[in-house]
């Protein structure tokens, strides 16, 4: 056995350039796998750009389609909202026609209401004139008619003779106070009052006798008890009937002749000449 041949040899082993190659060799095919994957990426560099773009595309129809669909949404609401409009408007239209149709119809009826108020007066006007002046010939009529009879009736009946000018001053008063009670004939009665159109029952008889400047007490009490008491069977023209007891009477009138009196009964019937057996009166006062 050689000497040296236990003497460690500095070389490598040949199996470590081996290993070596194979390493250069692996790492150079990895390296051209590198390469030809740089190489075939231009090529396959268009589909992934394209993969990256396609987020934005759906963002941006997204947001034209979350647009769209509000414009859409404000449409119906204005198109909601002149609806509204138009059927307010036309409700209002609607409802000025009726008020203007209605204001026209009490406008006519006002005018027909006015025309027969007018109508009607006209007629009472004229009614009342033809009236008054019917009343106006009465009394003269009667004025003289019952002067000249009060006076013979006065003559024959006195209990002593009196002068003439006496007789004619009692009948010229009682011929007065009947004429204008009959003129009145027609008018209203009415609680309180004393003409000239209206009267109550002791008014009218106050009135009648102011005509012959006599002046009485206002109420039916004290009328009754105004003069001397005459019986109702020897009743002249001018004396007073009453109604009740002597001073608490509740009713007077006006007696004038022909066993009829001249009242103002009452609402209903107003100024009237009746016949005492229509309503017999309690008792009569005679004041001339």
């Amino acid at each position: 056995m050689s000497h040296t041949a236990h003497i460690p040899s500095h070389r490598k082993p040949r199996q470590r350039a081996s290993k070596s190659a194979l390493r250069a060799g692996v790492a150079g095919g990895f390296l051209s796998t590198i390469a030809v994957a740089g190489a075939a990426g231009p090529a396959q560099a268009e589909p992934v750009t394209q993969t990256i773009e396609m987020p934005t595309i759906a963002s941006n129809f997204s947001a034209a389609a979350a647009a769209s669909a509000q414009a859409t949404q404000q449409l119906a609401l204005d198109i909601e909202k002149q609806a509204d409009q138009d059927a307010a408007a036309e409700k209002a239209a609607k409802d000025a026609k009726k008020a203007h149709a209605e204001a026209v119809r009490k406008d006519e009826a006002k005018k027909k209401a006015e025309a027969a108020e007018k109508k009607a007066k006209a007629e009472a006007e004229a009614k009342e004139r033809a009236e008054r002046a019917s009343r106006s010939t009465e009394r003269t009529t009667l004025s003289a008619s019952t002067g000249s009879s009060g006076s013979s009736s006065s003559g024959s009946s006195a209990s002593a003779p009196s002068s003439s000018s006496s007789s004619s001053n009692v009948s010229g008063s009682a011929a007065s106070i009947v004429a204008f009670a009959k003129a009145q004939v027609g008018d209203a009665y009415v609680s309180g009052g004393t003409g000239p159109n209206a009267w109550d029952c002791s008014g009218l008889v106050q009135a009648a006798y102011r005509t012959a400047n006599i002046d009485l007490p206002r109420v039916s009490q004290a009328q009754s008890t105004a003069g001397t008491q005459v019986s109702l069977d020897n009743l002249q023209p001018g004396d007073i009937l009453y109604w009740g007891g002597a001073g608490s009477a509740y009713h007077v009138a006006i007696y004038v002749g022909g066993g009829q009196f001249v009242g103002a009964q009452n609402s209903s019937t107003g100024t009237v000449q009746r016949s005492m057996d229509y309503d017999r009166p309690t008792g009569a006062v005679r004041v001339l």
